[in-house]
């Protein structure tokens, strides 16, 4: 495996060779395919702008900018969270194949998975257990909810000091201790509204309704990860394992996982099915940028192309069963995100790949740079409610909005942009989140 490869958390940065139409990628300097982090950070800018958004009155909000809210539809907005779904897909074959190139045993393959899964369900069910009953557990629902976003920050940071490696280390080890004994700490003091908690011991039991949008990441990136250790760059077998999970939605419909012990932990036909397919669909699409096979230009670009286009021809041949509906992940809004998500990144990957040097590489330089480092802005973006709640400018923040729409709109871009720049400068002093 030619080039470096550097590839965490959300974050993602797979390296290969800057190439003509058709030389052969290990043939010259490894470097940043910069089209997947371009991607990851167009889809994190936009999850920031709609969560934002989403918090203005719907009189001045149109329908087309939030969810939709039907028995079949999508707006754009229904395209984030699969858009990441399918991005964490992509990353796979880099993650996983450096560790095998350098020789890392299964087992601690495995266990990596493993370890990143219940730490992103970790983060995911306190997130969804957010805003405890203040008089309840006796101080500010505002702080908890600030505190343990920090702490999920401090809990899953590095931080790179140059020609300091020991330094680094050791400040990294007291930030992540510190960091997990609050989170420990705040999901046992969590008091909901009906005296509810997060963790209770005696009998042993964890409260979540959900396990929010990191939780849902993590049971995907699980599918994804196994599904690659086991059948690695293989894409015939990785596209029947895509057909295979599409295939659980049915069957889930059908009563066929009623009574499985596997059903009253996850859902087997949306989460682990659709979502999980959503990933894999990634997966198989990522793989080609490492397949010794399909290293030209000409050959990917077909490839995504009769990618893109089955995608298309499964999403309408499907429509009919159960229409397109985000909350229920039918097979068809599944197969519409694959394609568009699919489509963006081909159109980034000939914007800034094909010609690195070129001046359209440039367009897409900024959102490469927010893309490099995405759990952090996801984290610091949940964090600015309950931090503007807790410094009291919350009412303030909430009359920027209130006028019309267009204010609402430079409300939530100015807020994406600030996040997203805090992220890069962060980045650039060498603080990292990884998972």
């Amino acid at each position: 495996m030619k080039g470096e490869i550097r590839y965490e958390g959300f974050g993602a940065i797979p390296c290969e060779s800057a190439m003509t139409t058709d030389q052969q990628p290990d043939a010259l300097s490894a470097r940043r395919i910069t089209s997947i982090d371009a991607l990851r950070g167009l889809v994190i800018f936009t999850m920031i702008y709609v969560n934002d958004i989403a918090g203005v009155s719907s009189r001045i909000v149109p329908a087309w900018m939030r969810h939709f809210h039907g028995k079949s539809g999508m707006t754009f907005v229904d395209l984030v969270f699969p858009a990441f779904l399918f991005i964490v897909g992509m990353s796979v074959p880099f993650a996983l194949g450096s560790r095998l190139a350098r020789g890392e045993p299964l087992w601690k393959c495995l266990l990596h998975v493993v370890i990143r899964t219940l730490s992103l369900l970790f983060i995911g069910i306190l997130i969804v257990n957010e805003w405890p009953d203040s008089e309840k557990m006796g101080w500010s629902a505002a702080l908890w909810c600030t505190l343990m976003f920090l702490s999920a920050i401090f809990a899953f940071s590095s931080l790179t000091v140059p020609h300091r490696e020991r330094m680094s280390r050791v400040i990294t080890l007291i930030l992540r201790v510190l960091g997990l004994a609050s989170l420990v700490f705040l999901a046992f003091a969590f008091r909901g509204k009906d005296d509810h908690r997060i963790i209770t011991l005696s009998p042993f039991s964890i409260h979540t309704e959900w396990y929010g949008i990191l939780g849902l990441i993590g049971w995907a990136y699980l599918v994804a990860a196994l599904v690659f250790l086991v059948f690695r760059g293989y894409r015939t077998a990785l596209l029947a394992c895509v057909v295979l999970l599409f295939c659980l939605y049915p069957a889930d419909r059908a009563g066929a996982f009623d009574g499985f012990w596997l059903a009253r932990i996850v859902g087997i036909g949306g989460t682990l099915g659709s979502q999980g397919a959503i990933a894999a669909t990634g997966l198989l699409l990522g793989s080609i940028l490492l397949a010794p096979d399909v290293a030209t230009i000409r050959v990917r670009a077909r490839f995504a192309l009769l990618f893109i286009a089955g995608c298309s021809a499964g999403a309408l041949l499907l429509h009919g069963l159960y229409g397109i509906n985000k909350n229920s992940a039918t097979p068809s809004w599944c197969l519409w995100a694959c394609a568009i998500t699919a489509s963006l990144w081909l159109f980034f990957y000939f914007l800034a790949d094909v010609r690195p040097q070129s001046f359209t590489a440039k367009f897409a330089k900024p959102f490469a740079i927010a893309g490099s480092n995405v759990l952090l802005a996801y984290l610091l973006s949940e964090m600015v409610p309950s931090a503007l709640d807790l410094f009291g400018l919350d009412d303030w923040y909430s009359r920027l909005a209130q006028p019309d729409l267009a204010h609402a709109m430079a409300r939530s871009i100015g807020c994406a942009a600030v996040i997203l720049a805090v992220t890069a400068g962060l980045n650039r002093i060498g603080f990292r989140l990884k998972l």
